[in-house]
């Protein structure tokens, strides 16, 4: 194959041809992106896949790429790096599409961040930093579905791949001056499977914070509803907000409606969702009793007193974030420090896991007083 040596875009049009380009590379570093539709639908529709391996960049149809072997074992390949930039959604795109879990990914986000180029920053502002070029993203929200594709959505869908290697080099240059070499892959790995984890639709209720004041019976009634919700969402392929919003979904555990009449008094509730479900919610909330054993309530926020262990905590990690050059939105993630502070020093192991415990050492007694009960 003719390798990416100009701006004209490059197709791999059958699966054989990728199978046969990726053998030939075998574990040499992925660059990968993805271009998808998701307006009206729970699953985002595939449009595009981009690759790159060195300085060759080519585009690949979603039909060709799910039906190459050599694809699907290489974004499975623990051993294999994949270069992808704020990858959430194209790991979401790939569970559900493909129905494999990438592993061996990086987020060049997440190392941007490490090497001290900012916080969630966007691809176009790094590129433009680092290596002085202004990406044109007037194609970002053209249709991704359509064939062909205009010649400004293939050069957009390039750039989107071009400059990732070079910028995985920028990131290991900078991570290795830090002694930071491992937390690339080891906070990558963290992004993935937690994104994976609240892929469960039975935990699916924790994330909606709002239902924190209900009591017991009512969280897990929310529990029930919510996993009612996410399975109505994947066999209708609808949005959240298309079946039931979470509001709604509170309302319903909060009320406890014993009736489609008093059902009919959940505020936002429509009236086709009553006539059309009503009886089978009814049967949720009704069945739904009080757990015997373990049921994990949803987190509430911090008391006043928390709040006060919460900012003490934050300013240490605030300290060694600056010293390090490292975003503390990074280092210590709000959700962590509140369930630290939430549940003292058993949960405080996660604050100085992996590559934070060289960072958290010097202060890790400093920690640990401000967390005694």
């Amino acid at each position: 194959m003719t390798s990416e040596t100009s701006r004209k875009a490059h197709w791999i049009t059958e699966p054989a041809q990728l199978d046969h380009w990726l053998s030939e590379h075998p574990g040499e570093t992925l660059a990968v992106d993805t271009e998808f539709e998701r307006v009206s639908t729970f699953y985002p529709i595939p449009g595009l896949v981009q690759l790159g391996i060195g300085a060759e960049l080519y585009l690949v149809d979603p039909d060709v790429a799910a039906a190459s072997t050599q694809f699907t074992q290489a974004m499975a390949d623990p051993d294999r790096p994949k270069l992808l930039y704020a990858m959430s959604e194209d790991l979401e795109l790939f569970r559900h599409w493909l129905n494999v879990r990438p592993v061996g990914v990086l987020d060049l986000q997440i190392g941007v961040a490490l090497a001290g180029g900012g916080f969630s920053v966007g691809y176009a502002r790094i590129v433009e930093t680092l290596f002085g070029q202004s990406l044109d993203k007037s194609a970002t929200r053209s249709d991704w579905l359509q064939r062909p594709l205009k010649p400004a959505q293939e050069e957009y869908a390039l750039e989107d791949i071009r400059y990732l290697a070079p910028l995985y080099d920028w990131v290991r240059e900078k991570l290795q001056d830090k002694g930071l070499m491992t937390a690339l892959a080891e906070e990558s790995t963290r992004f993935a499977e937690e994104l994976f984890q609240q892929d469960d639709p039975a935990s699916h209720y924790l994330r909606l914070r709002g239902g924190w004041a209900l009591d017991a019976r009512q969280q897990q009634v929310l529990q029930r509803l919510t996993e009612w919700r996410e399975q109505q969402c994947r066999d209708r392929n609808r949005p959240r907000n298309r079946v039931l919003p979470d509001a709604v979904l509170i309302g319903l555990a909060e009320c406890l409606p014993a009736s489609k009449g008093e059902m009919q008094a959940v505020k936002d509730l429509p009236s086709v969702v009553v006539r059309k479900y009503g009886d089978q919610l009814l049967t949720l909330i009704n069945e739904t009793g009080t757990t015997q054993g373990e049921f994990t309530r949803i987190r509430p926020p911090l008391t006043r007193e928390q709040q006060k262990q919460y900012k003490q905590l934050k300013q240490v990690f605030h300290t060694i974030a600056e010293a390090h050059a490292v975003p503390i939105e990074l280092l210590a993630p709000r959700k962590r420090l509140e369930v630290a502070v939430q549940n003292g020093l058993a949960q405080a192991g996660n604050l100085h896991e992996g590559w934070r415990t060289a960072l958290i050492e010097p202060v890790s007694e400093t920690i640990e007083a401000i967390l005694q009960p």
